[in-house]
């Protein structure tokens, strides 16, 4: 993986970490991996209470339509403004936000619950498929179950390798190298969830705002219009 995309990885997995953690305090859900709402629906199913499982379709929707949105203006850029493939849904992730904050400010948090909590499963689809459209599917940057499966294993391939150089047995390579990789951006997930917490905690639905332009700020760069070359 080239270190802008690592570095862009990173950026992303802070993201997603402040806005699962402080969209959590704000509307009482986790939004960026549907494992937990797919398990709810089913759980709600079986005992009959049809509204939350409507509820929850509705969040698992609305992440896949973000998934979508980013696989659309990814390949319409590559098509015809190459240089901004991955600025666009960064842009429009960063606006999505300030959106939240918006809404936060002038609907009460009980009333807002339902709407936030959708438009934050939108924004983490759009964002998943972003990263996932960069790394070429190596990483993912809203859920962690498949990272910290895969550092286990590779801290196992090590601690297993330590063993049987003693015994003299076949070695065990580990991928130093997807350690390197994936270590950071779990750390970055939980820095993000620690900052979101406490900025949810200290500033409300605003805690978004600086998250907004932390995003902006990585898109802009390719979002400037290049001077036209002389005839």
């Amino acid at each position: 993986m080239r270190r802008n995309d690592l570095m862009l990885g990173m950026i992303l997995a802070f993201v997603a970490g402040a806005i699962n953690a402080g969209g959590f305090l704000a509307i009482g859900h986790y939004t960026s991996h549907m494992t937990g709402i797919v398990s709810s629906i089913a759980d709600n199913l079986a005992l009959g209470i049809f509204r939350l499982v409507g509820s929850g379709i509705a969040l698992l929707v609305s992440f896949t339509l973000g998934a979508a949105c980013s696989a659309i203006l990814i390949n319409w850029a590559r098509r015809h403004a190459r240089r901004q493939q991955y600025a666009y849904p960064l842009a429009l992730e960063s606006v999505l936000l300030i959106a939240f904050a918006g809404i936060g400010a002038v609907i009460p948090p009980a009333a807002a619950a339902p709407v936030t909590a959708v438009l934050l499963c939108f924004v983490m689809g759009l964002q998943n498929a972003t990263i996932t459209k960069i790394s070429g599917a190596r990483i993912r940057t809203t859920h962690l179950t498949g990272m910290i499966t895969d550092i286990g294993i590779e801290t196992g391939k090590l601690a297993y390798g330590l063993v049987a150089r003693r015994l003299n047995h076949p070695p065990i390579v580990t991928d130093v190298r997807k350690l390197s990789i994936l270590l950071p951006i779990v750390g970055m997930f939980f820095l993000g969830g620690l900052i979101g917490a406490l900025g949810f905690k200290h500033l409300g639905h605003a805690f978004s705002l600086p998250v907004a332009a932390l995003l902006l700020a990585v898109a802009s760069p390719q979002l400037r219009l290049r001077p036209l070359s002389p005839q």
